[in-house]
């Protein structure tokens, strides 16, 4: 019993030093937190009566937020006073707001609402001490250093007045508007073909979670407050350049290089007449072309690396390229900033999460970015698009890792097509995707020896291979056309053989980004039973590729010439 009264004093003890801290805090807090506190009335109500805000109350009204800032949610509201923020001023920001609405520019992009409105206003209460140096977000999403005499470089006037739903400020001056890299683009003339473009895309969502729930009604969530988030599906894929928790490096042509690049890359993407929204496909992607390796996250190209190599957000990395063996870097550009490279010549702004560099050049090649070239692997059944007088299934052949051709056959597989019977030649049609309409194609057909995967076949299991080739394409009607390209093609035995079946051959229609094949190669054997000494009628196919023969035109060589 006296053990346990002990320790009851210990806790009473502990206890009342605890009580006589806390009593101690809170002087020491109020010494650092010198509040004028109103039990009654709004934001809006002291903003609104104060002789020294008249300016600031009429944006605020005129834009719609009195009614924001009379409600139940709480801010943190940092009001330029009159000496600093005139009436001229105010006039200016209530004319451009209207014209906006007019013009049907919606209040989340509006200029006013964000660079002025939102940019003197914070979400929850901040009030300062002696102690204050944070870092706090502004509604339209720009971080501030807020201490206890400033606001980024404006002065705190006065502070710490705090009303039923927040706390005000005064300033000496507006809060400067930093646009980050997404904005800066609508802001600049220069490149705001760029950002119109981009603009297209952007739709703003509902978040519940940034949102202030009130009751609930018929089963459903009543919300005091609703917030819209950004949302673009552009920035989803290449990089969230709107985006103030992140650092991002934009490369934009002015206005100028953007016109001359849609103009070229435009028949480039000429789908036939059939394809569903056809003009609004070749709209996007002959834009989304130029700047699609314009994207570059600072976390992965850090000062020291970016120099050496900038990655764009498009590029894939080096192990992906390795699987799939594509010898080209597409998206990665080595020394970028050096004579010639994509920097080059380029003005650097800086923006709130990275820079803009403006290109009166652009200096990315279309084949180092989305001009690639197309590589179709024979083996695979999703190219197989019609089989005639040969086996089917057609037979898969792989290379033993121990066969001296391991490693030079892609994927280390082929395709083997072998005659239904000993008085045929079989016939074989492979589809190729994502080709580009009006580019000079160099057309390549990579055979495979049958000592890749049998090093003990006899010799006349070893001839080589004699074949005619057609391609095949729709017209612009959607009709689909095979042209037979003239002469036969012969493979080298016992080697990997590249043939050159067309030289600069060009599709009159694009089939880039389409689910079906509208592009085929077909393979005929022609081989004659009197020269069955000669040729085998059994073709043993690698792989299909591609490559665009880019020249670029007059005035982009003349551009290129001038770096």
């Amino acid at each position: 019993m006296k053990l346990s009264n002990i320790t009851i004093s210990r806790s009473a003890v502990a206890l009342v030093t605890a009580v006589f801290a806390c009593a101690a805090c809170t002087d020491d807090w109020d010494e650092h937190y010198d509040a004028a506190v109103s039990d009654s009335g709004t934001l809006w109500q002291a903003i609104s009566s104060q002789d020294n805000l008249t300016n600031f109350t009429r944006v605020i009204q005129a834009c719609g937020y009195d009614k924001t800032l009379n409600g139940s949610q709480t801010f943190s509201v940092f009001a330029p006073v009159d000496a600093d923020f005139t009436s001229e001023q105010a006039d200016e920001l209530i004319s451009s707001f209207n014209e906006q609405e007019r013009n049907g520019v919606k209040d989340e992009d509006n200029t006013v609402v964000r660079q002025f409105v939102q940019n003197h206003i914070s979400l929850y209460s901040h009030p300062v001490s002696s102690l204050t140096n944070d870092s706090i977000s502004m509604m339209n999403g720009k971080y501030k250093v807020l201490t206890q005499s400033m606001l980024g470089d404006s002065k705190l006037s006065s502070a710490n007045h705090l009303y039923s739903n927040g706390v005000l400020f005064t300033l000496d001056k507006q809060v400067e508007y930093f646009p980050n890299v997404y904005e800066y683009l609508g802001l600049d003339g220069d490149v705001d073909s760029v950002y119109n473009f981009l603009n297209q895309y952007s739709v703003y969502k509902f978040d519940p979670d940034k949102s202030v729930a009130g009751g609930i009604e018929d089963g459903l969530i009543v919300y005091l407050d609703s917030v819209t988030v950004l949302n673009n599906a552009i920035f989803n894929k290449y990089g969230l350049i709107n985006n103030e928790d992140s650092s991002y490096l934009f490369l934009a042509p002015t206005n100028d290089e953007w016109n001359r690049m849609v103009a070229e890359y435009e028949p480039w993407f000429n789908y036939d007449n059939t394809v569903n929204k056809r003009d609004s496909i070749q709209f996007a992607n002959s834009r989304l072309s130029v700047i699609s390796g314009s994207f570059f996250s600072r976390t992965t190209n850090p000062d020291e690396a970016i120099r050496d190599s900038a990655v764009s957000t498009s590029a894939l990395s080096w192990q992906m390229r390795h699987y799939r063996e594509i010898d080209d870097a597409y998206g990665t550009y080595y020394k970028p900033y050096e004579a010639g490279g994509v920097f080059d010549g380029t003005e650097a702004v800086e923006c709130s999460n990275g820079q803009v560099l403006k290109a009166s050049r652009y200096n990315v090649q279309p084949t180092q970015n989305f001009l690639q070239t197309i590589k179709v692997e024979a083996e695979s059944i999703l190219t197989q698009d019609s089989i005639a007088y040969a086996e089917d299934p057609l037979t898969v052949c792989d290379v033993a890792t121990d066969n001296p051709f391991f490693g030079k056959i892609s994927g280390n597989s082929f395709v083997e097509i072998v005659p239904e019977n000993t008085s045929v030649n079989p016939i074989v049609m492979f589809g190729i995707p994502d080709v580009l309409s009006n580019v000079p194609y160099d057309v390549y057909v990579v055979t495979a020896p049958v000592i890749a995967s049998d090093t003990l076949a006899a010799a006349d299991k070893r001839l080589p291979i004699r074949i005619q080739v057609k391609l095949g394409y729709n017209d612009q009607n959607g009709k689909n056309t095979l042209k037979q390209i003239s002469g036969y093609f012969e493979s080298t035995p016992d080697v990997v053989d590249t043939i050159l079946v067309a030289k600069k051959f060009q599709f009159p229609t694009c089939s880039y980004g389409l689910s079906d094949h509208q592009v085929q190669i077909q393979l005929l054997s022609r081989v004659t039973s009197g020269n069955l000494t000669k040729w085998t009628r059994t073709m043993r196919i690698d792989c299909f590729i591609l490559k665009p023969r880019y020249e670029a035109t007059e005035e982009a060589a003349k551009n290129l010439s001038n770096n």
